[in-house]
C-alpha cells in the first residue's frame, strides 16, 4: 500500500483528484477519462445554475400564492360557525341563531400578528433536486454533483458492471457520501439515511423506466456513455419531472459528423449526417432532433439551453416540459437540408409550417399546422451546378438560450476557483452566448479554396458582411469560423469581389471545375472591405481561450527521425 496525503492507495489502484473529490480506480477494470474534466466542470455549473433558476421560479409562485391568500384573508373575515341543537353548523348572522352556542371544531385561521393584521405564513423552503446518472463508472461525476451543487437531495449513481459498482461504492465511502452509520446523528433523518450518493447496480434503461411514474421521477438525468446515447433517450425522457434537465453526451462523431455511415446515423438519430466544414454543428442538431422526436411521443417538448461541440464529442443540456400545444410546434423546428457536394451551400426544407389566424370576436390566436411545399432548391446547386445531397431531418431552431448561458457566465465569474477548466469554460460560453441562431457557419480559408484565391482575413470578410447590412458572429464549434444572416449568394459575391482585387490564374482551373463555374458569375454588388467597427466581436476584444489547445502528445506519434535507406537488390 502507498499513502498519498490523507488517502491510503492500495496496490493496483490509482488515486485521481478533481476539485474537492478523490477517487480510487483500477484502470484495467473501470473507465476514467481525465480529459473530460471540462465536461464535468461544465455540467456542475449548468446544473447548479438551472437548480437556482428552478428555485427562483418556485419561490416567485409561492410568493404570489402567499400574497393572494393574505389578501383574501384580509378582505373576507373568516366566519365563526356555531353548532345548533340538532348538531348542524349554522351561520351566526342568520336570524334566530343563539350566539351562545359553541363553535364547530374547524381549522384555525392563519395567525394574525400586531395591529397591522398581517397574516403570518411559513418561510419558503428551497426545493432540493434529485439527480440520476445512468452510467456512472467510477462515480466521479456523481460524487462531484453531490459535493458541489448545494441544492442536491441525493444522486442515484448506476452502473451494470460489478467491477464498476465495487469502485463506485468505494469512492462514495471515501468521500463520506455513503449511508449513515448506526448511531449517527438523529438530525440526519430518513432522507440522509441512504446516503447522498445512492449506488445502484443494474441496467440503465430499466432503472430509468422504474422512475417514469409521476411521483417517482427525478429532476436531472445525465447520460454520458462511451459512444452514442441513443439507446437511453426514450427511458431518460420518461423519467424526468416537468421542467427537469436532461444532459446528454455523444462521442460517436464518426457517425454524427461524417456521411460515411448514413444508415447508422439514421438508425440512431432518425436523420442523415452531412459532410461539410460545419458538420459538428449538424451533429448537435441531429442529437437535438432525436431528443425532440422522442419527447413528442409522450406529449413533451424540449428547450435547448446549451449545446456544445467539444473536442471529440457533443454535449447538450435541454429542459423537458409537457404541453400538447408546444408539441405541435416541433413540426416547424425540424428541417431537411440540401447540401452542395462541392461548394457546401445548404438550403433548408422545413417539414411543416404554421398558419396563425386571429378570432375576431375573442381575439384568440388559432394555429393551423400545414405541410410544407417543396423542394426549395433545384436538382443542381444554383451556385456551382454540382450535385445536391440530402441531410437530416435535424433541429433547425436555436440551439442555445442566451439568457441561460449568461447566468452560467455570471456564476463562473464569482466561482472561478471552483473549476479547474474555468478559463476555457469562460471562453467557449462567451462565444456561445454571442452565436447567431441561424444554422451553420463557414470559414474564409475553406471559401477561398473554392475560388482558388488568396485567403482574406477574417476581419476583411466580417467587415464586408457588416458593410452590406448583414449580422455576424463567431461559432463555438470551429476556430476561424463565421455565422451570418447573409445568403450563400451574398457570401460568394464577397469572394468574387475579393478575386477582382486579387486575381486568380484561370489557366490553372479545368473546364469542369466548380471553381470556374463560381468565378464565371458576376457579383451583384461590389463588396466594401473597409474595416467595420463591429468586425471584432465582443469575445475577440478580450483575451479568451475560445478554442481548445491540443495537449502534449495529442494525436499520432511522430515519424522516425532517421531516414530509411533504400537497399539495392
Amino acid at each position: 500500500m502507498m499513502a498519498e496525503s490523507d488517502v491510503t492507495v492500495p496496490d493496483g489502484l490509482l488515486l485521481h483528484k478533481e476539485n474537492t473529490t478523490k477517487i480510487l480506480f483500477d484502470p484495467n477494470e473501470t473507465f476514467l477519462n481525465p480529459v473530460q474534466e471540462f465536461n464535468r466542470d461544465l455540467s456542475v455549473a449548468a446544473i447548479r445554475v438551472w437548480s437556482d433558476e428552478l428555485n427562483r421560479l418556485k419561490e416567485d409562485r409561492w410568493q404570489r400564492s402567499k400574497e393572494r391568500k393574505s389578501k383574501k384573508s384580509q378582505e373576507t373575515p373568516q366566519k365563526k360557525w356555531l353548532k345548533a341543537e340538532d348538531g348542524k353548523r349554522v351561520d351566526p348572522s342568520e336570524e334566530g341563531v343563539d350566539p351562545l352556542n359553541e363553535p364547530v371544531n374547524a381549522p384555525e385561521p392563519p395567525t394574525v400578528s400586531g395591529d397591522s393584521k398581517t397574516i403570518e405564513h411559513p418561510d419558503f423552503r428551497p426545493y432540493e433536486i434529485t439527480i440520476l446518472e445512468a452510467l456512472s463508472a467510477t462515480g466521479l461525476r456523481s460524487i462531484r454533483y453531490a459535493k458541489e451543487i448545494p441544492l442536491v437531495k441525493y444522486v442515484i449513481a448506476n452502473d451494470r458492471l460489478p467491477a464498476a459498482v465495487v469502485a463506485l461504492r468505494r469512492n462514495v465511502e471515501l468521500n463520506g457520501l455513503g449511508p449513515t452509520v448506526e448511531g449517527g446523528s438523529p438530525s440526519d433523518g430518513q432522507t440522509n439515511s441512504l446516503g447522498k450518493v445512492r449506488v445502484n447496480e443494474g441496467d440503465a434503461c430499466t432503472l430509468m423506466y422504474n422512475h417514469r411514474e409521476e411521483n417517482s421521477r427525478v429532476d436531472v438525468v445525465d447520460l454520458d456513455p462511451y459512444g452514442t446515447a441513443a439507446p437511453f433517450l426514450d427511458a431518460a425522457i420518461q423519467s424526468i419531472n416537468d421542467g427537469g434537465l436532461l444532459c446528454v453526451t455523444c462521442t460517436d462523431l464518426a457517425v454524427l459528423a461524417t456521411n460515411n455511415s448514413p444508415e447508422k446515423c439514421f438508425s440512431n438519430y432518425g436523420g442523415i449526417s452531412l459532410k461539410a466544414e460545419y458538420c459538428h454543428e449538424a451533429a448537435l442538431r441531429l442529437v437535438l432532433h432525436a431528443i425532440s422526436t422522442i419527447a413528442s411521443r409522450y406529449g413533451r417538448y424540449i428547450e435547448p439551453l446549451l449545446s456544445l461541440s467539444i473536442d471529440f464529442y457533443v454535449r447538450v443540456f435541454v429542459r423537458v416540459q409537457s404541453s400538447p400545444i408546444e408539441v405541435k410546434k416541433a413540426l416547424t423546428k425540424a428541417s431537411i437540408y440540401y447540401v452542395c457536394s462541392s461548394c457546401q451551400s445548404s438550403y433548408a426544407q422545413p417539414l411543416g409550417r404554421v398558419v396563425e389566424k386571429v378570432h375576431e370576436a375573442s381575439g384568440n390566436v388559432n394555429a393551423n399546422y400545414k405541410v410544407q411545399a417543396g423542394p426549395t432548391i433545384a436538382e443542381k446547386c444554383p451556385e456551382c451546378d454540382s450535385v445536391m445531397h440530402l441531410a437530416g431531418p435535424m433541429w433547425s431552431a436555436p440551439i442555445h438560450d442566451p439568457n441561460f448561458v449568461e447566468k452560467i457566465l455570471q456564476h463562473l465569474e464569482s466561482n472561478q476557483n471552483n473549476y479547474g477548466t474555468a478559463v476555457r469554460m469562460k471562453g467557449m460560453l462567451t462565444v456561445a452566448k454571442e452565436e447567431l441562431s441561424d444554422p451553420f457557419y463557414f470559414t474564409s480559408s475553406r471559401m477561398a479554396s473554392l475560388f482558388h484565391c488568396r485567403t482574406p482575413s477574417l476581419d476583411d470578410v466580417a467587415s464586408a458582411l457588416l458593410n452590406a447590412g448583414h449580422r455576424i458572429s463567431r461559432s463555438h464549434a470551429c476556430a476561424g469560423s463565421l455565422k451570418t444572416t447573409a445568403s450563400h449568394r451574398d457570401v460568394h459575391d464577397i469572394f468574387r469581389s475579393w478575386v477582382k482585387l486579387n486575381p486568380v490564374k484561370m489557366e490553372t482551373l479545368s473546364d469542369n471545375s466548380p471553381s470556374r463555374r463560381l468565378l464565371a458569375i458576376e457579383p451583384r454588388t461590389i463588396a466594401d472591405f473597409t474595416k467595420h467597427l463591429n468586425s471584432v466581436t465582443p469575445s475577440n476584444k478580450i483575451k479568451l481561450v475560445r478554442y481548445q489547445e491540443h495537449p502534449r502528445n495529442w494525436g499520432p506519434g511522430a515519424k522516425p527521425g532517421a531516414k530509411r535507406k533504400r537497399c539495392n537488390d
